[in-house]
């Protein structure tokens, strides 16, 4: 690991435990389209997709996928805030790691990120963070972590980013960047961390702005 500057977080399974409120969303879609409740397949696809992705994926095939499509779109999503959860350690982790490096966020999650990090009490900890709204091209395409190197002007080497899916890793590797996998040893990732806490103990104790 060379001398590091931006920390990039994923959002979903990393800062925020979301699955219980991902489901509830989704299948509150589908109850409205008269569909059954998602299957632990689909739950683990719409987890990390975006959801365009995720309902194109829960629609395909029905007459009504444009439909849903819309109604993602316009639908209220503070109803399902209640049920996120915040991954242990990662707010005492921010902290430490501020103000030596920058800290962003790079996830498919998308108009509900502004709302998730208010209702945690996270956007404080961030300098940037860039959801799919705001890219043409979401994960697996870079675009995202690119845009956060450009706008912290850093090297690939000089950023990790943390994520806890095979397309985090995908992404990393397009961009350049380190990996580091939270909680699923099965990645082959530049490092492995079990607690947010462990990356305190493996960063270079040199690096700064």
């Amino acid at each position: 690991m060379g001398p590091l500057k931006v920390i990039i977080y994923d959002c979903d399974g990393v800062l925020i435990d979301s699955r219980r409120s991902n489901a509830a969303f989704y299948n509150h879609i589908l109850e409205r389209f008269a569909l059954p409740p998602l299957s632990p397949r689909q739950l683990d696809f719409v987890h990390t997709s975006t959801a365009q992705e995720a309902i194109d994926h829960l629609f395909q095939g029905t007459p009504w996928r444009a439909e849903a499509q819309e109604y993602q779109r316009v639908m209220d999503n503070r109803p399902f805030l209640s049920l996120l959860r915040l991954e242990p350690h990662i707010r005492e982790t921010l902290g430490a790691l501020r103000p030596a490096y920058h800290t962003a966020i790079a996830t498919n999650r998308g108009k509900s990120l502004p709302l998730v990090l208010k209702e945690l009490g996270l956007q404080a900890l961030f300098d940037l963070t860039v959801n799919s709204y705001e890219v043409e091209r979401p994960k697996p395409h870079p675009e995202c972590l690119l845009k956060i190197l450009q706008h912290f002007q850093v090297a690939p080497a000089e950023a990790i980013y943390i994520g806890d899916a095979p397309v985090d890793l995908m992404v990393s590797r397009r961009a350049g960047v380190t990996f580091g996998a939270y909680k699923n040893p099965e990645l082959d990732a530049g490092f492995h961390l079990q607690d947010h806490l462990d990356l305190l103990k493996i960063l270079p104790g040199g690096a700064a702005r």
